[in-house]
């Protein structure tokens, strides 16, 4: 039994959580200063699946899809042009022309069902309001909950659900939309039941109620839509913190619930019973990423048990129910693909104030289905002690999964060098296998040894398994053929090759789903052949861009032939699933069917199946333009070399209708986000496809192609340490070298002004392009930084793939902060920072920081704090104010920018000052060591969803 709530120190109790109420939008922090400043695909990574849903469980957890009914201040019509110089206090919106691709409605979603004979059409909405980000969430060990929910906070939704038949000729059949439902229904986690017939999916109704706010669990009925809650009472409500539930087999589902015996939460007290104190008196060596919204104290710990613990309940579809074991915090549920055990995932207590609960104490322990303890896998100690070196891992068993092709064996990974990368051993890794109840006595099997790290197992069968290992240090990645029910047949390599040479890169297996639910590689049988055949599905990365194929792979001979690519005259098409797997046993290849996507730079994606073997296309969606607006913009991929000969590429758009010889320069801006390289060969490399659809985020760069702008979109940064030589040792030399390659050449081609390129980017690129303002403020006329971190020796136990810790590369920590060189950024910065940013390094000190360094040296600068926002901005107030802000900035300081004469110049006078430029970033470069990556790292990607403070 759960305590109903937690009493501390004999002390009169503050209630902890008011009444739920959505809070009113508050103003924007402004402060003037004075003059002194001035399929399951799961395995499928391309963003062409950006529509494509799951076959299994779907989660919209941090993803922007809602209706605006959020309000902004201001004139929503006028130009913001008009209204550049009015700093009054309010959200403010951007011009017609940004907003209405912003507003505009996302297509659905699609999943297809298990037997790939109907699809799911899962509605959104458009950008969510303040409103919603602005509900009280609580930050404990790393994440994030919203109280009311019990779930994580800042979900999204689905608002509808339509299920269409696939007809035999592909087409589709009428659509059965859910229903049943309460008004205004909110709909999370979407799972077809195994054999179809069934949907389960939760809901949430008025937030404003804290009953009806938290999810229930619904059950629909695929051929009629009708829908109704799984739990007969209606006090039963889902705990969506860690996982939510599974499908036991066709009408059971195991169900983490909110404890029935659960009373209030605990409550905080007025005085503290002590000081907070952390020791190492056993002087143990903890370093760790910069972690945020860690657990502080005991109070914390009790409110994380009170929200993250479930009791399991077996629920069948006919209304039976059954509780399942005790009440614990159950991270995973995992059944058997024979549905007889259920793999269950807990953690427990010490809980650490160091670092997040991915790395508190884990219990794995195997479960009959109706709820009987078989045995104890492992009990995980407290994991603070992995070293922030790349590949090192958590000591003992890890990767603890079912084999997908057997009824209910488990294999799982042991280190052997104490999860410390530095530690040179042979064999790094083991990899072992047992049955789910081992006989007496008997010991797990050795499937295979490894002196790299482990990185996965694509199963087929006793004959057949791909085995995966890789190390990130010198990017090598091997593929292992092995035959795990075969000892008198060793493995063989099939691929050995550097993860950075895309053009070697021979594709990934393609899956194939069997009857117990579970994916394995598709084997592929030809009339009159003995081959034995798998299809490989690739990027096909070549010098003149991507070119998807699959080919036909004889995996004991090496030989391969293609049998579909891409059209790379003017699509760009990948295949994205394989839909003839519904039959047991080895494809037949003149049965084929797959599921491609067709795109061109002016084309949004649509879907279409493919079958064999006169290679039918049947076009299965037919989503409107997003932006027809821009449906006519111009992209090309250019290439261009930096001096030390690397090549780089780069995505360049021009507005629709330009024409460079009669319209003459554009205003520039460049968009980018800097990545590690090995080699200068793995660099130069061409990644991506000029066919590819021009996509536009909320907030992305390609916006500003409706205000006449030219955009350079990620042009290559590449930092390359070759050998012992460590990347970021001369990180501002070739940050620099790549910044004058790339804007050399779109002033050469005479499609952006010298005096008006603009320079921007988000996370690292904002570190990135607050490191070009200060060391090669000869090239852009402004800067656009967004939640970036500016200063390193912040995060000194490493970032972004920086592994060595402040103290071991104190130089490259310090020459690379753009913080230490506040004093040389003369030109203007636009910061933006959310509030409430997660993201581990980019604390929203490190925006607050950097802004007072700037000012204190005179510099002309902006920050925009915008309450609520995580690292990614997700609001529409949010969104249009980032917008309104980086409008006014780029209309002020790069289209009206007439700094140093008005005249345009020359290609001869530009490529001269650009080499007195990098004079001054080479002479910064200095000698240190170290590279990497890391788990946890920093990696402060690109997020595109955000009330703001303005300081000025």
């Amino acid at each position: 039994m759960m305590r109903m709530h937690t009493l501390y120190h004999r002390l009169t109790l503050l209630s902890f959580s008011s009444p739920l109420s959505l809070l009113p939008l508050a103003p924007p922090l402004h402060l003037t200063l004075r003059r002194r400043t001035t399929a399951n695909f799961s395995s499928m990574s391309t963003s062409r699946l950006r529509h494509i849903a799951p076959l299994a469980a779907i989660s919209t957890e941090d993803g922007a899809v809602g209706a605006s009914n959020g309000s902004v201040s201001s004139s929503s019509t006028a130009d913001a042009s008009n209204d550049y110089e009015v700093l009054g206090v309010g959200y403010r919106v951007p011009p017609p022309e940004i907003r209405d691709i912003v507003d505009a409605l996302p297509v659905p979603a699609l999943s297809f069902s298990p037997f790939r004979d109907k699809i799911i059409f899962l509605k959104r909405r458009s950008l969510p309001p303040l409103t919603e980000l602005a509900r009280p969430e609580e930050k404990l060990a790393g994440l994030r909950i919203d109280g009311h929910c019990n779930s994580r906070s800042r979900m999204s939704f689905y608002t509808g659900l339509g299920i269409h038949q696939i007809l035999p000729d592909g087409t589709f059949g009428p659509e059965v939309e859910i229903h049943g439902l309460p008004e205004g229904a909110k709909i999370n986690f979407v799972t077809w039941s195994p054999d179809a017939r069934h949907l389960s999916f939760s809901i949430r109704v008025n937030e404003e109620d804290n009953n009806t706010s938290k999810l229930s669990v619904w059950i629909a009925d695929v051929e009629t839509g009708k829908a109704r809650p799984l739990f007969q009472s209606p006090d039963v409500y889902l705990n969506a913190v860690f996982d939510n539930y599974v499908w036991v087999d066709n009408s059971t589902l195991l169900v983490c619930t909110i404890p029935s015996t659960r009373g209030p939460p605990p409550k905080k007290p007025l005085v503290p019973g002590g000081p907070k104190i952390q020791s190492n008196e056993q002087r143990n060596i903890i370093q760790v990423r910069t972690f945020q919204d860690l657990l502080k104290d005991e109070y914390d710990e009790d409110l994380f048990d009170y929200y993250a613990t479930s009791q399991l309940v077996l629920a069948s579809l006919d209304g039976t129910t059954k509780d399942f074991g005790p009440p614990a915090i159950y991270t995973s549920l995992d059944p058997s693909p024979d549905e007889k055990y259920i793999m269950i995932d807990s953690m427990h207590r010490p809980y650490s104030f160091t670092v997040p609960c991915g790395r508190f104490p884990k219990k794995v322990e195997l479960w009959t289905a109706d709820g009987k303890f078989v045995r104890e896998l492992c009990d995980l100690p407290l994991a603070e002690d992995i070293p922030i070196t790349s590949n090192s891992v958590r000591k003992g068993m890890r990767s603890i999964n079912w084999r997908a092709d057997k009824p209910s064996t488990l294999y799982w990974v042991e280190t052997q060098d104490g999860g410390d990368a530095k530690v040179e051993v042979s064999p790094r890794d083991i990899i072992y296998s047992q049955p789910a109840e081992p006989l007496e006595g008997e010991q797990p099997v050795i499937l295979h040894k490894l002196d790299l790290r482990y990185g996965g197992i694509s199963w087929c069968d006793d004959s057949l398994a791909l085995v995966y290992e890789s190390w990130y240090k010198t990017r090598r990645v091997k593929t292992w053929v092995v035959s795990p029910g075969s000892e008198d047949v060793p493995p063989r390599i099939l691929f050995d090759r550097s993860s950075e040479d895309v053009y070697s890169d021979p594709g990934s297996p393609m899956s194939r789903r069997t009857q117990a639910g579970t994916y394995i590689i598709a084997k592929i049988k030809k009339e009159g052949d003995d081959g034995r055949y798998v299809l490989l599905n690739g990027s096909g990365a070549t010098p003149e861009g991507n070119v998807p194929f699959l080919d036909l792979f004889d995996i004991n001979t090496g030989n391969k032939e293609r049998i579909w690519e891409s059209d790379k005259e003017k699509y760009f098409e990948t295949v994205v699933a394989l839909m003839s797997d519904q039959e047991e046993g080895d494809l037949q290849f003149d049965r084929l069917k797959i599921l491609t996507s067709k795109e061109s730079k002016t084309e949004n994606t649509q879907y279409n199946f493919v079958s064999w073997p006169d290679k039918k296309i049947v076009q299965v969606t037919n989503f409107p333009h997003p932006y027809p607006q821009l449906a006519s913009l111009q992209k090309e991929m250019i290439r261009y070399q930096r001096k030390d000969g690397v090549q780089l590429t780069a995505t360049l758009y021009l507005p629709p209708g330009y024409n460079p010889s009669t319209d003459g320069p554009l205003p520039c801006l460049v968009w980018s986000y800097p990545g590690e390289f090995k080699s200068k060969d793995a660099a130069s490399q061409v990644r991506g496809s000029p066919n590819e659809f021009a996509g536009i985020g909320s907030t992305s760069a390609l916006l500003w192609l409706a205000k006449r702008f030219a955009i350079l979109s990620g042009p290559t940064i590449p930092i390359i340490g070759e050998g012992e030589q460590e990347a970021n040792d001369s990180y501002v030399e070739q940050l620099v070298a790549s910044a004058e390659a790339a804007v050399e050449e779109v002033i050469r081609r005479g499609v952006a002004h010298p005096k008006k390129i603009a320079v921007g980017g988000h996370s690292y690129g904002a570190f990135m392009t607050a490191n070009l303002l200060a060391h090669a403020p000869h090239l852009f006329s402004c800067g656009i930084a967004r939640s970036g971190a500016y200063n390193r020796t912040l995060t000194p136990f490493g970032f972004q793939n920086e592994d060595r810790t402040l103290w071991e590369a104190t130089n490259t920590y310090v020459e690379m902060s753009p913080f230490m060189s506040a004093n040389k950024i003369k030109k203007p910065i636009l910061l933006i920072h959310g509030e409430e940013d997660n993201n581990s390094g980019t604390l929203t000190m490190q925006s607050d920081r950097f802004f007072t360094a700037l000012k204190g040296h005179g510099a002309l600068c902006r920050l925009v704090i915008l309450p609520y926002e995580s690292h990614g901005y997700s609001a529409r107030e949010s969104i249009m104010h980032v917008l309104w802000e980086t409008g006014r900035w780029l209309h002020k300081y790069c289209v009206s920018n007439t700094a140093d004469a008005g005249e345009d110049q020359d290609i001869g006078t530009v490529k001269e000052n650009i080499s007195k430029g990098v004079t001054d970033a080479e002479s910064k470069v200095v000698a240190a060591s170290g590279g990497g990556s890391k788990e946890a790292c920093d990696l402060e990607h690109e997020q595109s969803h955000s009330l703001p403070r303005k300081i000025t």
